[in-house]
């Protein structure tokens, strides 16, 4: 979903979004995700200093900014890995930041997480792996398990190797084998850690283009975390751009050209 209209946001600005409020797990008819006044400091090293951001449901936002800048922090507080010092989540409506873990657990269910490296089993077929998170949280058959598999690995091209190991795969064939598991459980939300990392420029592109088919076949809300500004501006309807701990712009990639903001242009014109 695309949403040109959409206001370019400096930090400091404030969005009007508030979040809906709906027990936990549900949808609600507000927003995907709603981040609010973010702090995460490791030590003294301060790493999220504020951060307010907002994903609608069916929108796609890419999180840009320097190596260091808190980017995969992000990621892991919105799927509870790790907690915030202050500030909120909300996920469907669903303030997660305080929720004990099966409750926790619950809210993961409805997102899906492609890591970085894949993160794929190294003692499991591709077919097992894909597998995994039905047979640990549905009441699935083994057949009906089997059959989501097939049509899992067929939907990111990989259907002719269930039985291969993950050793026996290319980076690229690795990441769509990720993102087949991601999707196993039918996530509204998905979280993207760099899906072109450590690829070719040709990988780069199937992954960019197999991420682009599968938003338009589930419609979800994703945010994409990524050092790769070509990427960004052909799968993202949002850029963030974090610089210091916070987001200095947001806003569509056309936006962020047309901004006078210094560091911004410089981090454009060094990833361009």
């Amino acid at each position: 979903m695309r949403h040109p209209e959409q206001k370019t946001l400096l930090a400091g600005e404030e969005s009007a979004a508030t979040p809906a409020i709906e027990s936990a797990g549900g949808k609600s008819d507000g927003p995907a995700v709603i981040l609010r006044g973010l702090h995460k400091s490791f030590d003294s090293q301060i790493v999220l200093d504020g951060i307010d951001l907002t994903v609608e449901d069916g929108e796609t936002l890419a999180v840009l900014g320097r190596s260091g800048t808190g980017k995969s922090v992000l990621l892991k507080l919105i799927i509870g890995l790790q907690k915030p010092d202050s500030g909120s989540i909300c996920i469907h409506g669903q303030e997660i930041t305080l929720l004990h873990l099966d409750a926790m657990n619950e809210i993961r269910k409805k997102m899906g997480f492609l890591f970085q490296q894949a993160a794929l089993y190294d003692s499991l077929t591709v077919e097992q792996n894909v597998a995994f998170p039905l047979k640990r949280h549905t009441k699935m058959t083994k057949s009906e398990r089997g059959d989501r598999v097939k049509e899992l690995l067929a939907s990111v091209g990989m259907e002719g190797d269930l039985k291969k190991m993950p050793s026996d795969l290319s980076g690229g064939m690795q990441k769509r084998v990720g993102l087949a598991r991601a999707l196993a459980l039918d996530p509204g939300i998905l979280l993207l850690d760099e899906p072109t990392a450590g690829l070719d420029p040709i990988t780069s592109g199937e992954i960019d283009e197999l991420i682009l088919k599968l938003q338009a076949e589930h419609d979800m809300a994703s945010i994409v975390v990524t050092h790769d500004l070509h990427s960004a501006k052909t799968i993202a309807d949002r850029l963030a751009l974090l610089h210091e701990g916070k987001v200095q712009i947001e806003g569509s990639f056309k936006e962020l050209e047309k901004s006078d903001n210094e560091f911004v242009a410089e981090f454009l014109k060094r990833d361009s």
